[in-house]
């Protein structure tokens, strides 16, 4: 699949535009570049979304996710086209508006409603079939692309130390322990919205990750920040607590958690790490204080071996 880059941001907003003016004629027009990365462009135009995928995104499983999608109203934003279209050799989903997590203001970030999402989402049978959570594979990409791009940084070697210590299967090169689970692949904050916006129910967006694999592994970027000391003791409580008291399968109802949350949490630190150092030696400049964090937890991961995965 070709692309032309230059290409792509016009003619996406285009047919957004075409695709908001058909489902309402009376439409209230304005438009917004809500993303434009290498791995995804995302244009609205009034209450409807477009997003080009990855260039190399495979079109039969973004097909499989976008469809699952379809089948979970309440836990995932249904998409409006029940498949990808093709543009300018990019694949293009096309979704309802939400209204986002406001990052100005971390007091109210919907921990609670993140956790209470995913539980239902774990618990929940895949209603058609998906391909494996692309997490493990996300997270060696970023440690290829450290170790190609700044060999020589003196952050690379605690980080892909961290990495190398963890089992195959969260560095990409085995199958999951679990693969039955459905689960999100990616949770962060930026992956909730309200729809119908401004003041609908949350609900979890981004299928490029969606799949079968560990259930911790959607836990686990929370709780890598808060073993890093980036997350707030309270904010991490409120997570696990909500999770586990909708019935998340991913630890155990009472106890300690972490060695569920181990592995996936230390492929997580490494992941974010990787790419933390990756971007920092692009730009010639040092880390920042949570780079800096990231790089310290990988290098005293290298002192306590990790967790074997539950379950």
């Amino acid at each position: 699949m070709t692309t032309d880059a230059h290409a792509l941001l016009p003619a996406l907003a285009a047919r957004v535009r075409e695709t908001a003016h058909a489902r309402t004629p009376a439409c209230p027009c304005g438009a917004a570049t809500l993303a434009d990365r290498p791995d995804a462009t995302v244009v609205r135009h009034a209450g409807t979304v477009a997003k080009a995928h990855a260039v190399d995104a495979d079109p039969a499983e973004l097909a499989l996710r976008v469809t699952a999608a379809a089948h979970l109203p309440g836990v995932l934003l249904p998409p409006l086209a029940p498949t990808p279209a093709d543009l300018h050799g990019r694949l293009v989903t096309y979704w309802p508006y939400g209204e986002p997590v406001d990052p100005q203001d971390p007091d109210a970030a919907p921990w609670e409603a993140a956790a209470t999402l995913l539980a239902r989402l774990h618990r929940t049978p895949a209603p058609t079939p998906v391909p494996p959570m692309r997490g493990p594979a996300k997270a060696a990409l970023a440690a290829t692309r450290l170790r190609d791009t700044a060999p020589g940084h003196p952050a690379t070697a605690p980080v892909l130390a961290a990495w190398a210590a963890l089992p195959a299967w969260a560095r990409g090169e085995a199958a999951m322990p679990d693969t039955t689970t459905l689960c999100h692949g990616d949770l962060h904050l930026g992956q909730l919205i309200r729809h119908p916006a401004p003041a609908g129910p949350w609900l979890l967006i981004d299928v490029d990750d969606l799949g079968t694999g560990v259930a911790a592994w959607d836990l686990a970027r929370p709780a890598a920040w808060y073993a890093c000391g980036l997350l707030p003791p309270d904010a991490w409580h409120r997570f696990l607590t909500a999770y586990r008291a909708a019935g998340g399968p991913a630890v155990p109802a009472d106890g300690d958690p972490w060695p569920a949350l181990d592995v996936p949490a230390r492929a997580l630190t490494a992941q974010t790490a990787a790419r933390a150092v990756t971007k920092a030696a692009l730009e010639d400049r040092p880390l920042d204080e949570v780079e800096r964090a990231l790089v310290d937890a990988c290098a005293r991961m290298a002192s306590v071996p990790p967790a074997a995965p539950r379950g």
